[in-house]
């Protein structure tokens, strides 16, 4: 069902493995560079895969003090400071005594699909050495709602706070839930997106054992290849990326600027398999249907979809065959691109990097690359934009995003 108000994203912030800002993640994205490299956050060298997307030059000293650096894990952190640039893009002050936004009519809507999975690797290992190591906050650091909660501690926000866990589906549901909410009249703005960061031993180990992640550790630029006939795994991943949703009524009052506006979107389930996606794509394609009616879209308008990508062939070749039905002849007139061929896969932020790259196509009138794209694997016919980024109108853009356990996100960003 639509609505007659609009949603509108009036700011972002980002923290990625090729930028710790907004803009100088945009510009690395259409620059085409790869932010993958040998992991460093721990000892990788006995295992089949070395190589992830991390975050570098990120200091939460420049941002917490001691006390509460040691309070929270770092996808929390990471949340807090792309929360905050959000804000600052978006001229965002909560409080109105403080000339700002009444706290109760600002939400939080802060995804993620693995949670403190470091900070639960960390712990184990010093109940092992000496359980009085353990810290105090280990419970209230690792849980799902805490970057959430961060958030909104940090910004004063007491609006409505909640997370949702949808795999690598999480970032953009963010998007369609913070819409609700203010749709439904239970707040004014929201602070939403997601975040991930689980570069961890075991993390790795299970999904090197699951045969998910690319063995390419010699060249670890050029492992993440979506669409491409020699991918071998997608690439793990960092990050956060956030964004600001107001109403564009809201937004014009206080003479905010939108960058687009979140028009609609759909999820829907496989009910197929824990980790694989259906290779028949109907519940996927059925997202991208939905996402194009409740967003009021007709296919032939979307000119860009920033696709869900991960450089696994099951995946890159499903959502090829669920792109050409449901676009039919215009699949072959708009582009396709996927970012996770320089970011790696930042799993809980995947879908709100894509969101940014949607609305900041929108707005720059240009959209990024797909990176390694040499040769076209198997029924990957569609123009993926290989190599070099190209300048284009985009008025309308759709986010897919695919996560385990089958859950399909599609969101349409409109010009406005």
């Amino acid at each position: 069902m639509q609505s007659n108000q609009h949603v509108v994203v009036t700011g972002f912030g980002a923290l990625t493995p090729v930028g710790n800002d907004r803009e100088s993640t945009w510009q690395a994205l259409l620059a085409g560079t790869s932010g993958i490299g040998p992991i460093t956050r721990f000892d990788a060298s006995a295992l089949p895969t070395r190589i992830a997307g991390e975050v570098s030059g990120f200091d939460p000293a420049e941002l917490f003090d001691r006390k509460r650096q040691r309070r929270s894990a770092r996808f929390s952190q990471l949340a807090v400071a792309a929360a905050r640039e959000a804000a600052a893009d978006a001229g965002l002050t909560v409080g109105a005594e403080d000339g700002g936004i009444d706290a109760e009519r600002v939400g939080v809507v802060l995804n993620n699909a693995v949670a403190g999975m470091d900070g639960v690797e960390s712990a184990v290992d010093a109940m092992h050495a000496d359980p009085r190591t353990v810290s105090p906050y280990f419970v209230s650091s690792v849980i799902p709602n805490m970057p959430a909660c961060e958030v909104a501690i940090d910004l004063g926000v007491r609006g409505p706070v909640t997370a949702s866990a949808l795999a690598c589906a999480s970032g953009i549901y963010a998007l369609l839930e913070g819409r609700r909410l203010i749709l439904s009249g239970e707040a004014d703005v929201v602070i939403a997106g997601g975040t991930d960061s689980a570069i961890t031993p075991v993390m790795f180990t299970g999904l090197s054992n699951m045969g998910a992640l690319s063995r390419r550790n010699d060249d670890p630029e050029a492992a993440s290849r979506p669409f491409d006939a020699e991918r071998d795994g997608f690439v793990f991943g960092e990050g956060a990326v956030v964004c600001v949703l107001e109403s564009a009524e809201h937004a014009r009052a206080r003479g905010a600027r939108p960058y687009a506006e979140v028009a609609g979107g759909a999820l829907t389930s496989d009910a197929f398999h824990v980790s694989a996606p259906d290779p028949s794509g109907t519940s996927a394609m059925s997202a991208m249907r939905q996402a194009l009616r409740a967003s009021g879209t007709e296919a032939r308008d979307i000119d860009y979809i920033c696709a869900h990508g991960t450089s696994t062939r099951i995946n890159d070749l499903t959502e090829t065959r669920a792109i050409r039905d449901v676009y039919g002849p215009h699949a072959y007139d708009l582009a396709v691109s996927s970012p996770k061929s320089m970011v790696g896969h930042l799993i809980g932020a995947a879908g709100a990097l894509s969101a940014m790259v949607c609305a900041l196509a929108i707005r720059d009138g240009v959209v990024p690359p797909t990176i390694n794209l040499d040769t076209p694997g198997e029924e990957c016919d569609l123009d993926y934009v290989p190599g070099t980024a190209r300048k284009t109108e985009v008025r309308a853009a759709a986010v897919n995003a695919f996560g385990f356990g089958g859950q399909n996100c599609v969101a349409v960003l409109r010009a406005v």
